[in-house]
């Protein structure tokens, strides 16, 4: 109760500072001594100015949050409509459907993509995992190049295991270890290069990418189970009480 006076003081006196320019008391104050009292008034009351930072953010939180949810919900009730073409494993019933959005040349992801392993071979009968691509380019010069290159192996019914050399081999990323993988998997070469090159990767990439911007996701790996979010490169554990959430 305290703050309030000052705030609303500081309010004031900043809005009669900087919101009327062309007062006659303005016209009267150089920039230097507008600039001058503007500052007294923030040493004065920095309370004004955390309580604004951390209610602007609270309220950013909020929004991001309730659109994130909003996704999530429409996720959970028609996860068909956000699977489309994106590669899938497991159960084909799509009961309990679990997202996982991921970048080839992420350490978080090498870690979840060991641990979906072993969950998915214990639940694959009754988990669908879906794959959507979220190379961080800025970071990981790699990540864009090794997805659509899955993307193409994908095309030729080999996407998990030439996901799987990827995470497997995450230290080799490179142009090398694409067109190894691709020779290895018996893919046909001309059509891998065709087909990784093509306006239809660059589709299926940027409407991955779409969903994850309507999520609001800010890192990798980032999963989704029945609308329930997994926060990263969490424990087998917690896979488990998800799906033990979600099967309720």
């Amino acid at each position: 109760m305290k703050i309030l006076p000052k705030i609303f003081v500081s309010l004031i006196l900043l809005s009669s500072l900087i919101l009327t320019p062309f007062s006659a008391q303005a016209a009267t104050i150089s920039d230097s001594e507008l600039e001058t009292k503007v500052l007294d008034i923030i040493r004065s009351n920095p309370e004004v100015i955390i309580e604004s930072l951390q209610s602007f953010q609270a309220q950013r939180q909020q929004e991001i949050e309730a659109k994130r949810q909003a996704v999530l919900s429409e996720m959970e009730a028609n996860p068909t409509a956000f699977i489309r073409n994106s590669p899938t494993t497991g159960s084909a019933q799509k009961d309990i459907v679990l997202f996982e959005f991921s970048d080839f040349q992420c350490p978080f992801c090498a870690q979840a993509h060991d641990t979906l392993k072993t969950f998915m071979a214990e639940h694959g009968d009754r988990v669908t995992l879906v794959f959507k691509h979220l190379p961080l380019s800025r970071a990981h010069p790699e990540a864009l190049p090794a997805a659509f290159s899955a993307f193409a192996a994908q095309q030729q019914g080999k996407f998990w295991e030439y996901h799987n050399a990827l995470f497997e081999n995450q230290d080799r990323l490179g142009e090398d270890l694409y067109q190894e993988t691709a020779r290895n998997l018996g893919l046909d070469l001309e059509k891998f290069e065709r087909d990784r090159t093509s306006v239809s990767a660059r589709r299926a990439l940027q409407e991955d990418l779409q969903l994850a911007e309507a999520l609001m996701i800010q890192g990798t790996p980032f999963l989704v189970m029945n609308g329930e979010v997994i926060p990263g490169a969490v424990e087998l554990a917690e896979f488990e009480q998800v799906l033990e959430k979600v099967s309720q």
